[in-house]
């Protein structure tokens, strides 16, 4: 028997994958992180099921909730919101259950900053502006920051910056960043994003913390960086007339003008 852990999407009931879909409906047992994951998901639970929310369990009771259902000839379905890869406490949680030899699967989500990039409708990388996304946190009491991981250090990069767990600290993030993108650097605060009363805030870092309200006190995402302008960019040569590919080979003098999927085939 085995422990699906499975990323539940970042709030909207229909963002759940096909797949956690799946798994969800075969497990006779189900632990969800009850203020994060919507009721809906679990209607996809068996009817006779056992639910459990973990929301005021510690890692040993999890733990030993699992290790009871498994023995007992019962899957279960570990449901976390987001994705899986970040933030999750999947990976204490998996240590113990292997050390215990209870199998476990993964079932990636839709990410929280995913679904804020779309409620915005924006790119993240934008041609020119930046080519990478650092996904961070500001130190908390759950966890603190290695060394070198600091938001000063990710601002001087220029990339665009998704600072995840840290609304609460939104006049120190902006002290750290102003010095690398500069008071009029575009900023979004988007609360509980594809939930149905999500918020979204614009503003630049000289002026976000005077229009965040404080009852956006948790389940907040800011980004920041120049990319949300959503202006200033370069077109990418991706759909250049004349970028050369395999797909699209500009010559008969072109590497690909007799590449063919065949070449790859093994």
């Amino acid at each position: 028997m085995t422990v699906h852990f499975i990323g539940a999407g970042p709030g909207a009931p229909d963002l759940l994958t096909l797949r956690g879909r799946d798994i969800i409906a075969a497990c006779p047992v189900c632990l969800y992180a009850g203020s994060l994951v919507p009721q809906e998901i679990l209607q996809h639970c068996p009817k006779d099921a056992e639910i459990i929310n973990t929301a005021a369990m510690d890692l040993n009771t999890i733990i030993e909730a699992c290790v009871t259902a498994t023995k007992a000839g019962k899957d279960v379905a570990r449901l976390h919101s987001g994705d899986l890869s970040v933030w999750s406490a999947m990976g204490e949680q998996m240590r113990r259950l292997r050390a215990a030899d209870v199998p476990v699967s993964v079932t990636p989500g839709v990410p929280s900053f995913a679904a804020a990039a779309a409620a915005l409708g924006t790119e993240l990388t934008l041609p020119g502006l930046a080519q990478s996304v650092v996904l961070t946190r500001t130190p908390g009491r759950a966890s603190s920051m290695p060394e070198g991981e600091s938001l000063t250090n990710f601002a001087a990069t220029g990339a665009t910056l998704a600072i995840h767990l840290s609304i609460q600290n939104l006049d120190t993030v902006v002290g750290d960043l102003v010095p690398s993108y500069g008071a009029d650097c575009p900023v979004a605060v988007v609360y509980r994003a594809s939930w149905p009363d999500e918020q979204i805030i614009r503003a630049t870092l000289a002026t976000i913390a005077d229009v965040v309200t404080p009852e956006i006190a948790r389940t907040a995402l800011i980004l920041v960086g120049p990319a949300l302008a959503g202006e200033g960019f370069d077109e990418s040569c991706l759909y250049s007339t004349d970028y050369d590919r395999r797909y699209r080979p500009q010559t008969a003098d072109s590497p690909w003008a007799s590449w063919s999927e065949k070449d790859e085939q093994p």
